[in-house]
Parts: structure tokens; sequence; C-alpha cells
């Protein structure tokens, strides 16, 4: 295994190695140069580690000390405190208004005079069949379909969270 120069230092220094090694690096700290300065760099860096450095270590309690602390302070509560339940309500109610509003204008929008004369409501609804709707009055821009589908989105998500509240009740 091949050593570089600083490993072979290190080891010189700290006194590891067999006693063939030790006399190769000595050698070559009296022959070369190089080898001679890093050594005398390597040397002083050693002493000055083992007599200004001190390890400091934490008091016995300071795992202790350091949980006591945390219990201290207090814990942020639960969502459930400090969101306003009014504002999540006042959302919805501003999204059902836009559907119902939606849902009026899309009424208003479709022909109504021919069933005036209407005997029953069978004849009404053979009259108004699904198929002959045009709904091309109700999405008929951008904006109303990416409105329609926020909504869509959003009814799914209270669908959602009002079947997981259901699910928590009955476990």
């Amino acid at each position: 295994m091949e050593y570089n120069m600083e490993d072979r230092l290190w080891d010189y220094i700290d006194g590891n190695g067999n006693a063939e090694e030790k006399t190769f690096v000595a050698q070559l700290i009296a022959t070369q140069e190089t080898w001679r300065k890093k050594y005398h760099e390597l040397l002083d860096v050693h002493q000055l580690m083992s007599t200004s450095l001190e390890l400091d270590e934490p008091s016995m309690r300071f795992s202790q000390n350091v949980m006591e602390e945390i219990a201290r302070h207090q814990i942020a509560p639960a969502t459930k405190t400090y969101i306003n339940k009014k504002i999540i309500y006042g959302i919805g109610i501003f999204f059902i208004v836009m559907i119902v509003g939606m849902l009026t204008y899309g009424l208003g929008q479709m022909n109504w005079s021919d069933a005036a004369g209407s005997g029953s409501a069978s004849d009404l609804l053979s009259k108004y069949n699904v198929n002959k709707i045009d709904f091309s009055k109700f999405f008929n821009n951008t904006y109303t379909t990416i409105f329609m589908m926020i909504n869509v989105v959003m009814g799914l998500m209270l669908l959602d969270m009002w079947l997981g509240k259901k699910r928590k009740e009955f476990v």
C-alpha cells in the first residue's frame, strides 16, 4: 500500500509503523528539503493540537437541562384552535352562492315560452329532453369553465373532509 508524503509523516510523528519504515522516513527528512519542511510543519501542528486544545465536556445534566428548557416553552396549538371557522364557512357560502347564481343564469337563458301551452308534465319532459338542451349557453367561455372546475375540486375536497370526519366518529 503506497502512502503519500503527509500520511507517512503523520505515521512517523505518531510512532506508527515498523522500524524499517521509520528509518526510511527519517532518512528522507534528513536528505530532502520538501520532506523536512513538511515534517516541521506537521510537527508544529501536532504540538499545537496536543498542548492548546482542551475538549470541553458538557455537564452531567446537559440533556436533562435541554429537555426542561423545551418543556417550559408552550407547544403550538393544533390548527383547529387558531383557524377561524367563520372564514371557512364564509368561503363555502360564497362558492355555493356562485354555483346557484350560475345555475340561475343558465336556466334564465333557456327558452321557456314553448312550454306555456303544454298540458301535462310528461309532455313537458318529452319536449325538453336532455339531449335537446344546448349547454353551450352555460359554458360559453374559458372563465366559466375554470370556475366550474375549481368548484368541483373544492366540492370533492369538502366531501372528503366530511366523510373523513364521519369515519373518525365511527372508529
